[in-house]
C-alpha cells in the first residue's frame, strides 16, 4: 500500500473526528444559549424571586416551560465536559491529563467563588459565595483528575459513575426520616439546597450544587467519550448513543410512573391533563435526581446524534458558543446583571441605599423581589443578550484558534 492510499484512508477518519467534535460543541452551545434564558428570568421576571415557576398552583404552562427547558443546561454541560476530557486523554498522557484537570478544576472553583460570585451579587465585599455549576464542574474535574492520576481503569470509573447516578437517591431515605438533620458534609455531598454556611463573620457559602451526583454525571460523560474514539465506527457510535438516549427516556417513563424511586417528590393527578403531565415531568434538580438526569441527558444524546448530520448557519453559531462556553458564561452573567441594574434605576423611585437594603432579603444587588416584567420582555432581553455576546465569542474563538501556543487559554 503506497503513501497516497494511506493518506486517502486516513482522511475520512479525520473528517469524522472533526464532525463529532462539532456536534458536541453544537449541543454545548445550545445549552449555553438556553441557560441564559433562565438567568434573564431570574433578574427580570415579575415573580422570579417571590414564587417558583414550577409551582403547579400558581404557574402557567408558558412560565413552566420557560423554566423547565433550562433543566437541560447543567446536565448537558457537565456530561459533555466529561466527554471532552476523554477526547483529551486520546492525545495526552495520564500524567499530563490529571495535572491539567486538577489545576483547571481548582481554577474553576476559585473563579466560582470570586469572579462568578461577583457577577451574581455585584457585591465587591463578597458576603456570599454561591456554589453553583462552575464549582461543581471544578470539584468534579479534581476528583476525575485524581482518579486518572491513580490510574483507575475505565471500567472502574464507569462503575462508580453508574453507582453515583443511579444510586444516590437512596440517600433520600435517611433524609426523609423524622428528625434527620443534615450537616455541612452531607449537604456538600447530596442536599444543601440554597443553604447558607458561615465561614467568617457576615461571610457565607451558599450551597446550591452538592457535588456527589454531578461528579457521577461527569464520570459517565468521560466514559461516553469512548464512542468518539476509533473503537467505534460512525454507524455503531450513532446507534449506541441513540439506544442509550432512548433507554434513558424509557427508564424515566417507567420509573417515574411507578412513583417509588428516582425522585424524592412524587407526581400526582392535577386539575387537568396538562397540569398532570407537568407534575409528571417536575423532577428535582437540587440535587439532580435520577429522573431529572434521565429526562435531560436522554433527549440530549438523541439531539447529539441528530446534530452530526446538520450543518447550517444556526449550527455554526452554536459551535462558537460551545467552543467559548466558559468565556460566554462569565460575560453573560455580568451583562444580565448590568442590564438589571440599569432597569432598577430606570423604573425610578430607587436609590443605591434601596439596593443595599434589598440584599437583606435577596443576595443580588439591584434586584427587588416582586419587581420586574412579563415573559415577553424577558424573552426580548434574552435575545438581546445572546445576540450581543455572539461577536465577542466569535472573536475569542478566533483568538484561541490562532494562539494555541498560549497555555493559559486552555483554562478559559
Amino acid at each position: 500500500m503506497n503513501k497516497t492510499t494511506d493518506k486517502n484512508m486516513a482522511l475520512p477518519q479525520t473528517l469524522t473526528a472533526q464532525k463529532r467534535i462539532e456536534s458536541i460543541d453544537i449541543i454545548r452551545g445550545l445549552a449555553m444559549v438556553i441557560m441564559a434564558l433562565d438567568h434573564v428570568r431570574d433578574y427580570f421576571h415579575l415573580t422570579a424571586n417571590i414564587d417558583d415557576p414550577l409551582n403547579l398552583a400558581t404557574t402557567t404552562p408558558l412560565l413552566y416551560a420557560t423554566r423547565w427547558i433550562t433543566h437541560f443546561c447543567a446536565p448537558v454541560f457537565v456530561f459533555l465536559s466529561g466527554t471532552s476530557i476523554y477526547l483529551q486523554s486520546l492525545r495526552k498522557t495520564k500524567k499530563e491529563l490529571s495535572s491539567f484537570l486538577i489545576k483547571r478544576g481548582l481554577w474553576l472553583i476559585f473563579a466560582e467563588f470570586f469572579i462568578i460570585s461577583l457577577a451574581w451579587t455585584f457585591d465587591p465585599l463578597f458576603h456570599i459565595h454561591p456554589m453553583q455549576v462552575i464549582w461543581v464542574i471544578g470539584i468534579s474535574m479534581v476528583v476525575l483528575g485524581l482518579m486518572i492520576l491513580a490510574r483507575f481503569p475505565y471500567k472502574l470509573i464507569l462503575t462508580l459513575g453508574l453507582i453515583l447516578v443511579f444510586g444516590h437517591n437512596l440517600l433520600d431515605i435517611p433524609e426523609s426520616a423524622s428528625g434527620f438533620k443534615p450537616g455541612f458534609w452531607w449537604d456538600l455531598l447530596h442536599s444543601g439546597y440554597f443553604k447558607f454556611y458561615p465561614y467568617a463573620p457576615n461571610r457565607y457559602f451558599m450551597m446550591v450544587y452538592p457535588f456527589l451526583a454531578w461528579t457521577g454525571v461527569m464520570m459517565l460523560g468521560y466514559c461516553a467519550g469512548v464512542f468518539f474514539s476509533s473503537k467505534y465506527t460512525e454507524e455503531k457510535r450513532r446507534q449506541t448513543i441513540q439506544w442509550i438516549g432512548l433507554g434513558l427516556i424509557l427508564l424515566f417513563v417507567v420509573v417515574r410512573f411507578i412513583n417509588i424511586y428516582g425522585d424524592p417528590v412524587a407526581w400526582s393527578t392535577q386539575k387537568n391533563g396538562v397540569f398532570t403531565f407537568l407534575s409528571f415531568i417536575k423532577v428535582q434538580k437540587y440535587p439532580p435526581s435520577l429522573m431529572y438526569l434521565c429526562i435531560t441527558i436522554g433527549p440530549a444524546l438523541l439531539l447529539l446524534v441528530y446534530m452530526e448530520k446538520i450543518k447550517n448557519r444556526f449550527t455554526n453559531i452554536m459551535i462558537v458558543f460551545g467552543r467559548t462556553a466558559f468565556f460566554y458564561y462569565i460575560l453573560h452573567l455580568y451583562l444580565i446583571h448590568l442590564l438589571a441594574m440599569i432597569a432598577f434605576f430606570i423604573r425610578g423611585g430607587h436609590t443605591l441605599e434601596d439596593a443595599l437594603n434589598s440584599m437583606k432579603n435577596l443576595p443580588f444587588l439591584f434586584v427587588i423581589p416582586g419587581e420586574g416584567y412579563n415573559l415577553a420582555v424577558v424573552y426580548g432581553i434574552w435575545a438581546a443578550v445572546v445576540i450581543s455576546l455572539y461577536p465577542l465569542c466569535k472573536w475569542y474563538d478566533k483568538y484561541k484558534t490562532s494562539h494555541k501556543e498560549k497555555w493559559w487559554l486552555s483554562y478559559l
